[in-house]
């Protein structure tokens, strides 16, 4: 049998059923270079859907949607669902719900409705079969890639003996073994039904540098591929290597952002692109977020960190704005400058750049400043807005909460509104810095859910005796209205000090201490801890403004 009939025989062997496959040069006219302006970047995403997002998913999600857009460009979703045996039912789902959730806006792909869009896709790998076995049989039509039928144990006896002789694991040099078979030997495996996979056929050598230019890492230099890398497996899947390759050639990518492990693959994928006849993107390959451990860092982990899985911060009620600016906060290290120069503007209106885009060892994350930044984010939110976030979040996770601003919503957006910056006020409330904190910042408004004991109202104003608090008590229910203004208010409050031997500010008692029981702030500490339970609130006099005369009377008598 003449060597072409053989190839032809072998490839019918591997491809029974090759109804579908497409010309290369047909496909390459069914997906076209897009037509966007110079300069403008296609971007991508490509989870893979084996269990809860992580945060270093949303993380690269919202660099490479900033940049697409911020050029515009175009972003898309690809589920990269070619690893079966990891696969996790409803996971495409929750990815799809988590960029909903956080505002990262998809151009094609899926969406949180389970509906694709965009003219080249499918944007689902598992949906993409026939792409990538058309470009498996063209590599062996042309001799670019063969048939392998070694097994697990010939492979990890090959990984051992490499060990043993320390040399680079993996399938190449000597250590191949299938690519020297005959079309013969390879028909006979194949019609006697012998486990195989496809082998990509490398060229290079190891020997040899390459360079390359890194979007974030600059120029780098590294070794030549020389593996003969696996780019079928044996259940007829394609591996992530190769897949990846042809979705981000048909859909026309022009940057790919992605984890700065795959840095040492870059010169396969070079390769590959090369073999392929193909225009290569531009790679840029960011830093994992970094988390201390004791005095060493390391990547977040799912199995360890709880605060790795996106659906953590929704649990905790961090509205997705204060975690969409945290991470721009982690990405660019002029953000937070800019931030604070612009402090009502769109976080669409910041331009990341390549230049300050983290790049080293990865960011640090850090509770104190998330918490930090989510204050500052709610500070600006409306009574409305953060009425409406609460009770959102409450319906899923604190029923009690729920039910409370449920049945009393006016009153409800009254306390929101306390110390909001449209309130009237200077000064901003920010002891919230997500829902999970609301219920105990709130709880005392509550007539039901507050009951003060005396015992526990003495220990909180352990500084004065009895008859000092119900004399100042008595005072002030003497003289108070629900009508005072702040002003009249804060005049009523320094008479009560002077008629009750406290000195009117801190600043009199300072200079002359021997002759005061105290000041203003010990005389409104009584109040607010008898109204509230605590000794530090919200301004106390919007604290009695919306809980009303008869409820602020009848906790003072």
């Amino acid at each position: 049998m003449l060597e072409k009939e053989i190839k032809a025989k072998i490839i019918e062997k591997i491809f029974t059923d090759s109804k579908g496959f497409l010309n290369p040069v047909d496909l390459e006219k069914k997906y076209p270079p897009r037509e966007l302006k110079e300069g403008a970047m296609v971007t991508r995403v490509a989870p893979s859907p084996t269990g809860p997002m992580h945060i270093g998913t949303l993380y690269m999600s919202l660099i490479s949607e900033r940049f697409a857009h911020q050029t515009d460009g175009v972003f898309f979703l690809r589920i990269e669902d070619t690893d079966k045996k990891r696969e996790v039912a409803g996971a495409t789902e929750l990815i799809t719900k988590a960029l909903d959730f956080y505002g990262i806006n998809v151009d094609e792909g899926q969406n949180a409705q389970g509906v694709e869009k965009g003219e080249y896709g499918p944007y689902t790998q598992s949906k993409r079969m026939v792409l990538y076995q058309t470009y498996i049989k063209y590599l062996l039509e042309k001799d670019l890639a063969y048939p392998c039928f070694c097994t697990t144990e010939e492979l990890e006896a090959v990984n051992k003996e490499q060990e043993l002789q320390k040399f680079r694991p993996g399938y190449y040099g000597k250590w191949i073994k299938c690519r020297g078979l005959n079309g013969e030997e390879v028909l006979k495996m194949l019609e006697n039904s012998k486990s195989f996979v496809i082998r990509f056929k490398s060229h290079g050598n190891f020997e040899n540098k390459i360079k390359v230019v890194d979007l974030l890492k600059g120029e780098r230099e590294l070794s030549e591929n020389d593996q003969d890398i696996v780019i079928r497996k044996s259940d007829g899947l394609p591996t992530y290597h190769f897949a990846h390759l042809v979705d981000d050639h048909l859909m026309r990518t022009t940057c790919v952002l992605r984890g700065d492990e795959w840095l040492s693959s870059l010169p396969l994928h070079l390769q590959l692109f090369e073999t392929m006849g193909w225009q290569v993107p531009q790679y840029g390959h960011i830093s994992p977020i970094q988390k201390l451990d004791g005095t060493s860092k390391r990547k977040l982990s799912k199995r360890k960190d709880p605060e790795a899985n996106v659906n953590y911060y929704e649990e905790q009620g961090y509205p997705p704005e204060a975690v969409i600016e945290y991470l721009l906060n982690l990405a660019n290290s002029d953000f937070e400058d800019w931030r604070k120069a612009n402090q009502y503007k769109s976080i669409e209106e910041f331009k990341l750049t390549f230049k300050k885009l983290a790049h080293s060892n990865g960011p640090l994350f850090d509770f104190n400043k998330l918490n930090d930044i989510s204050k500052e984010v709610i500070a600006k939110f409306s009574a409305e807005k953060v009425y409406e976030y609460v009770f959102k979040w409450a319906e899923k996770y604190d029923q009690e909460l729920e039910g409370l601003i449920k049945n009393q919503a006016e009153y409800s957006k009254k306390i929101f509104n306390i110390e909001r910056s449209n309130s009237g006020g200077e000064k901003k409330r920010k002891d919230i810095a997500k829902w999970s904190d609301v219920k105990n910042e709130v709880i005392y408004f509550f007539d039901d859910k507050f009951n003060l004991k005396k015992d526990e109202a003495m220990s909180l104003l352990f500084e004065m005796n009895v008859e000092d608090i119900k004399a100042i008590v008595s005072s002030f229910l003497n003289n108070y209205k629900d009508t005072n203004s702040k002003d009249e208010w804060l005049a009523m409050m320094r008479k009560i000090c002077v008629d009750n031997g406290y000195a009117e500010t801190g600043k009199i008692f300072k200079s002359e201490p021997e002759k005061y029981k105290g000041h203003l702030a010990d005389v409104a500490k009584v109040f607010r801890v008898l109204l509230t339970g605590k000794t530090q609130t919200p301004d106390l006099y919007e604290i009695m403004q919306v809980m009303e005369g008869d409820r602020v009377r009848h906790r003072l008598i």
